[in-house]
């Protein structure tokens, strides 16, 4: 246990009435609290950590091994213990003369052969060298779920100004409302079907894709031809019909939510591109040799992340919006509570002891400026402190509607102000009392209008949305999770917390088909059973 956990939670206590706003005295502040990345930015000076606070968070990280944990993760050691795997999707990003070792062999040989064969693929399906049996592709349906499903579906989002090839879209719940929908107004003769599940078990995904099958055998009479797959098993997709020429797998060192980089990102490809998801590898490949090479003090991942160990361990704060001032950027905040929640979300330690503080925060948020006529209200003035973490563009990709995004900016900058601000009682009655009020009244409408101020926000503000800047933030929030991790001595790196109610679902399936007796379950999910069968 780290001796600076009580140095950092003694310091809490003695400023956790400080105004932020005061810090800014300090006329350097804004710089000296701040983490660049080549043109991107990374602000934190709206938070109260000042000089002392961060030296001992970076002590913490120090103490806990965080230099160590990085080295062995990029040196393909097997950091994920409880299921005896190495964690490295920086692999999958990593550049042509790389060489990364697992149990002594160059994963890197492997990784390069499957990008060669996955950006011939990608090629002839946007030249029309590979066609449907009715034409070019003019449509991709991507059927997969959790990691197979958030990221390609936010980066496919992100990316859209850069969209050249087929239209893509996604399928991810077994709701038959949701492959219903998509498949709608396609035409099955023009429609590429891939099918992204590592053991091509997953039951969601498989249910879906024996729909979308049936559904291309109404036109097509091969359907399985118009079939690819992410998969490492080439026996059941073999068995599903689909060529070996069109499946591509990934190692067991890759988790789900992790995938993007690699085979997962198929459908992004076929949108984009091979040169512009290279550049989406490039991206997180700078962020990777920033992570590994930066001092603490300036080191982008390590800083933001020790952010949120002060937020969320020290002072208290249990949960953290994620507010994209981009709508492209719609799916981030799901894409990061995925990552963040499904890799910390855990109860217990490496040793396999109960934690004795808190683990991984709940993330959730919308983009702005949506969110400020939904939620903000609870952020500026409700009981809880969100710290809140900013992403704005300096420019857009629409020229002609620069003003609207000067507008879209002056929004976001002005959230963060007015939540380290705040309005006081006596602003308030100021205000009201030039409105006419008096007296007693006068009071009860200021308190009305009273902001707390001192909630704290990062800003994360780069260039414009390219390929390259969405890999750099990816990449930023991975090593984040990473460092949080280490800090907490837990394995951000396996989800048991997932397979429980899978299993439970497995066996009430044939209870809701009357196959099966329900007498073992209890009287809620009995009751439930019944309502859903009658």
């Amino acid at each position: 246990m780290s001796k600076h956990w009580d140095a950092l939670a003694k310091r809490h206590a003695e400023v956790k009435d400080r105004a932020i706003l005061d810090l800014f005295e300090w006329a350097d502040r804004a710089e000296v609290f701040a983490a660049s990345a080549g043109d991107m930015i990374l602000d934190y000076s709206k938070t109260n950590i000042d000089l002392e606070t961060r030296d001992l968070l970076v002590a913490l990280a120090k103490d806990t091994g965080v230099a160590d944990k990085r080295a062995a993760m990029f040196g393909g050691e097997k950091i994920n213990d409880t299921e005896g795997r190495a964690v490295l999707h920086v692999a999958l990003r990593a550049g042509d003369d790389a060489v990364i070792r697992v149990d002594g062999v160059d994963v890197m040989q492997q990784i390069r052969a499957t990008r060669t064969r996955i950006a011939t693929f990608v090629r002839d399906v946007r030249e029309g060298l590979f066609t449907g049996q009715g034409g070019k592709i003019t449509d991709v349906v991507n059927i997969g779920i959790g990691g197979s499903d958030l990221g390609p579906v936010m980066a496919t989002l992100a990316l859209a100004p850069y969209h050249d090839g087929p239209r893509v879209h996604y399928v991810s719940n077994v709701d038959g409302a949701h492959i219903h929908d998509v498949l709608e107004g396609l035409n099955p003769e023009t429609t590429l079907v891939i099918v992204a599940s590592k053991t091509f078990t997953t039951i969601e995904t498989m249910t879906n894709a024996e729909t979308a099958k049936r559904w291309m055998q109404t036109k097509v009479a091969d359907p399985a031809a118009q079939f690819a797959a992410v998969s490492t098993s080439a026996e059941k997709t073999a068995a599903f019909g689909i060529d070996g020429a069109r499946v591509f797998g990934f190692e067991d060192w890759v988790g789900g939510r992790y995938s993007l980089w690699g085979p997962i990102g198929l459908g992004v490809m076929l949108a984009i591109g091979s040169e512009n998801f290279d550049q989406f590898l490039a991206g997180a490949r700078d962020m990777d040799q920033r992570f590994v090479n930066d001092p603490f003090e300036r080191n982008m991942p390590v800083m933001l992340a020790l952010v949120g160990t002060w937020h969320n361990q020290i002072c208290g704060y249990t949960t953290r919006a994620v507010l994209p001032y981009d709508q492209r950027l719609s799916r981030l905040p799901a894409y990061f509570q995925q990552l963040e929640m499904e890799s910390n979300g855990k109860g217990v330690a490496l040793d396999g002891s109960n934690l004795t503080r808190p683990s991984g925060p709940v993330v959730w948020g919308e983009p702005g400026t949506n969110g400020q006529h939904a939620f903000y209200q609870l952020i500026h003035q409700g009981t809880r402190v969100v710290p809140c973490e900013f992403f704005i563009a300096r420019n857009g990709h629409e020229p002609d509607l620069a003003h609207q995004h000067l507008l879209l900016a002056s929004n976001c900058l002005a959230q963060s102000e007015a939540l380290m601000r705040g309005r006081s009682l006596g602003e308030a009655t100021a205000i009201m009392a030039k409105k006419g009020f008096t007296g007693a009244e006068l009071d009860r409408q200021a308190r009305h209008r009273v902001f707390p101020g001192n909630r704290p926000s990062t800003t994360l503000v780069y260039p414009k949305l390219t390929p390259f800047v969405l890999g750099q933030i990816i990449a930023l929030y991975e090593h984040r999770v990473f460092v949080e991790g280490v800090i907490l001595g837990i394995n951000s790196y396996d989800q048991w917390g997932v397979e429980l109610g899978k299993e439970l679902a497995l066996a009430l399936q044939p209870m809701l088909e009357g196959t099966m007796d329900a007498a073992s379950k209890d009287g809620s999910t009995r009751a439930l059973l019944d309502y859903l069968r009658a």
